[in-house]
């Protein structure tokens, strides 16, 4: 593994300088502070600096893009947080976003242009599967995936939401491995519990907990390794596979943090 220091510049930074990165990687509020969602953040700065993306992030100039209020119902804690975010962008002229959250993506990418903010958004894996596509991303001198089952849980606002299926898949098709689909994928595929400000409330009465459902369909494809997308997504999951004692058998790994493994990095 590449133990090269992460610099990670803020665009106060870099405006300071005079320089306008390429594009501005959105951590979001998951990839700031859970500390699970942390390490996929280090992963997604370790693939730009390795294929030389000038990148800049906003740090504390960064505010929660919404998402969770206007779920919830709060439409004016919504567009406040969205009207302070789309100043401080567009105060730094920012054009391109990268986002490793479906939610910051969904919500930057199709609901701040009726606030005024007009961005071009691209999801972490839709990036990665750009990479790959130029040969910048090769999945060589990594670890090996050869002989493992991996199966990929499509995250609601990532597939559904906004049709992005394929790039996720592409970033899993380049290692030496099964990718196996579980029965609800794709356009049919199942919440893991945590979207629409789900994650921060107490689940209703049921028969038994949509992640513990979830998990039912990972185990049934005997996947070594569960892929995610969507640091809501990797909590569930995660959580999942502990209530089944499936933690020794069951990884569950973002496609960033596969892609840095597969790489090297």
């Amino acid at each position: 593994m590449n133990n090269e220091p992460l610099a990670i510049p803020t665009m106060a930074e870099m405006a300071a300088q005079g320089r306008e990165p390429e594009i501005l990687f959105w951590v979001g509020c998951a990839g700031s502070f859970d500390e699970r969602a942390r390490k996929i953040t280090r992963d997604i700065c370790k693939i730009l600096q390795h294929v030389g993306i000038s990148y800049a992030v906003l740090g504390t100039e960064e505010n929660c893009t919404g998402d969770p209020a206007k779920r919830a119902g709060n439409e004016f804690l919504f567009q406040m947080q969205a009207m302070m975010n789309i100043q401080v962008l567009d105060g730094y002229n920012i054009k391109k976003i990268v986002t490793g959250c479906p939610h910051c993506f969904n919500t930057i990418k199709n609901e701040y242009p009726g606030l005024g903010g007009n961005y071009e958004v691209i999801h972490h894996t839709q990036l990665i599967q750009q990479l790959i596509d130029a040969g910048k991303l090769k999945a060589e001198n990594g670890e090996s995936f050869k002989g493992k089952k991996i199966t990929y849980h499509d995250p609601c606002y990532l597939g559904r939401g906004n049709g992005v299926y394929e790039a996720p898949r592409a970033a899993l098709e380049i290692l030496d491995t099964e990718l196996v689909e579980m029965k609800r994928c794709k356009s049919n595929g199942l919440c893991c519990g945590a979207g629409g400000a789900q994650m921060f409330k107490e689940p209703e009465p049921g028969i038994r907990d949509i992640n513990i459902e979830r998990i039912a369909d990972v185990i049934e494809t005997k996947a070594q390794v569960v892929a995610a997308a969507c640091p809501f997504c990797m909590t569930m999951l995660t959580d999942g596979v502990k209530n089944q004692d499936k933690e020794q058998e069951i990884k569950v790994l973002d496609i960033a943090e596969i892609t840095v493994r597969a790489n090297g990095l």
